[in-house]
């Protein structure tokens, strides 16, 4: 029996206080049609994008230090983090400090995915049940991003106890260039037009002590 989607967010919510973050708590499912998926920028402890699918009503997560590239040579370090609520896909703001992942949030790419014939093979796997297994080929139709790519799995899983990292690719096409992730400082949001700097000054960073619910 596949985990329930409230199982899913368990560890998403338990990092987080929401009467001291913005983040969505996560109460909406998935609207039906094609799977989202997003590239999000976050300016943390150490600057990376968060590449996220839509699965099985949540939206599954990697840290890629260097961002998504289009190059078909590159091959992008994807670390696993906890699944994400699909409002999550639309977030941009300032994470207060303090709390779990405090920085700047900006929305880069968004739009739908389509899995591939890689991903659900002959043993009629389903996306999610490939993802389990450790290889996943999927086609992005975002703003910015176009074309196959693969998500590869090479260390841990399987029981192993040991760190899983994956790999992601941007595999041969007709949308294949040499284009890599921008300079994410000064990329700009495909929702807002904003960068991280104006997202910073616009949504200044909110004091715990200033938060609703919060006596002191």
């Amino acid at each position: 029996m596949s985990e329930s989607r409230d199982g899913k967010l368990s560890t998403y919510r338990g990092k987080r206080h929401f009467d001291r973050t913005r983040e969505p708590r996560g109460e909406i499912v998935g609207a039906g049609g094609k799977p989202v998926f997003v590239v999000q920028i976050h300016d943390a402890s150490s600057m990376h994008f968060d590449f996220r699918l839509e699965v099985d009503g949540v939206l599954k997560s990697w840290s890629v230090p260097k961002g998504p590239s289009a190059d078909v040579h590159d091959k992008r370090l994807a670390m696993p983090t906890e699944d994400h609520p699909m409002e999550y896909r639309t977030f941009e703001g300032v994470i207060a400090g303090g709390e779990y992942g405090a920085g700047t949030v900006i929305v880069w790419d968004e739009g739908t995915y389509e899995p591939l014939a890689g991903s659900t093979d002959d043993k009629g796997r389903t996306f999610a049940e490939a993802l389990e297994h450790g290889h996943a080929t999927f086609r992005l139709d975002g703003a910015k991003l176009h074309g196959a790519y693969a998500l590869t799995r090479f260390r841990g899983g399987d029981g192993s106890g040991e760190r899983e990292s994956w790999l992601l690719v941007k595999k041969k096409d007709a949308r294949t260039h040499g284009r890599p992730a921008p300079d994410p400082q000064r990329a700009r949001s495909a929702l807002s037009g904003r960068t991280l700097r104006q997202v910073a000054e616009e949504e200044p960073e909110t004091a715990v002590e200033d938060l609703p619910g919060d006596s002191g």
